[in-house]
């Protein structure tokens, strides 16, 4: 059965969020948030699969991103306020709980909620990305962690992380997927598809602001200690972003953690082996 996708515009934490969403208006909720520089898009492999389980499924486009309201000041893109969002959708959705999945930027304000308002959440799972507390420690004392971030202190930078980002036809944008994933991950249509969200006024800023308002805030954000809620890991080795090592040193901060490793996926692993990454993370939402 193929479920249809609704595109719903929810207004939450004194913003509109473009969310799209499928599956039985009855069953569980999934929140599914993505990564930068990506939108709801990124998880047209798990939505059907999700819906198919009997799972309500929200993919938000989250602030700053495609369809979804772009506010200006850097900010506006504190992580308080990216988990906020996330936490007025709940209520909107009239659930007391919902399960929580994320990738990337997602990843990290997954970690945020589940660090926070772990009575708000049944389970997270995450998708490469390590706590933000290992990452921290990462940056200030792992030189190859160091390298493989040269795009966060980049992008600090006033505008011309913008302009590299839309020359030749957001060609910063395509190589930052296309370069880093399988061959074929991301097809020519789903480009268009890419391209198209990051052309909406305003999202490329919305995008980078996350990065700078994560460097400019780093130590009044704090660091969330351990998790005691479920986790669920899921790490692409070959990841261009991230050391797997990361993984392993975050599973030892989630009192109730598992992590699975993909030997060959990348940063893009729900794209790349979608039936596998589905399997996982039903047997996860669906374990008593």
């Amino acid at each position: 059965m193929t479920f249809t996708l609704e595109h719903h515009h929810v207004s939450t934490n004194g913003i509109r969020l473009h969310v799209v969403q499928c599956g039985p208006v009855s069953g569980p909720l999934v929140l599914l948030l993505h990564g930068f520089p990506e939108f709801w898009y990124g998880w047209r492999h798990q939505l059907q699969a999700l819906a198919a389980a009997g799972y309500r499924v929200w993919a938000p486009d989250q602030r700053g991103y495609n369809l979804s309201d772009k506010p200006t000041r850097v900010a506006d893109y504190r992580i308080g306020q990216l988990g906020a969002d996330m936490l007025g959708l709940l209520d909107v959705a009239g659930q007391e709980k919902a399960v929580v999945i994320g990738h990337d930027w997602g990843a990290a304000v997954t970690w945020w909620l589940a660090a926070h308002y772990p009575e708000r959440l049944h389970r997270v799972a995450i998708l490469n990305v390590p706590h933000p507390a290992v990452l921290g420690r990462a940056l200030r004392r792992t030189p190859r962690q160091v390298v493989k971030s040269w795009y966060i202190f980049f992008f600090q930078l006033p505008w011309l992380p913008e302009q590299l980002f839309r020359r030749r036809g957001f060609r910063f944008g395509r190589g930052a997927v296309r370069g880093t994933s399988w061959p074929g991950t991301f097809t020519t249509a789903d480009l268009r598809m890419y391209t198209e969200a990051w052309a909406q006024p305003g999202a490329v800023t919305g995008m980078i602001n996350w990065y700078r308002a994560a460097f400019r805030n780093a130590r009044q954000t704090g660091r969330p200690g351990r998790i005691a809620i479920p986790v669920r890991l899921l790490w692409g080795k070959q990841d261009a972003f991230l050391e797997p090592g990361l993984a392993q040193l975050s599973l030892e901060m989630c009192e109730q953690g598992e992590l699975t490793y993909f030997d060959r996926a990348t940063h893009w692993l729900h794209q790349e082996e979608p039936a596998a990454v589905n399997k996982l993370l039903l047997e996860f939402l669906q374990r008593p």
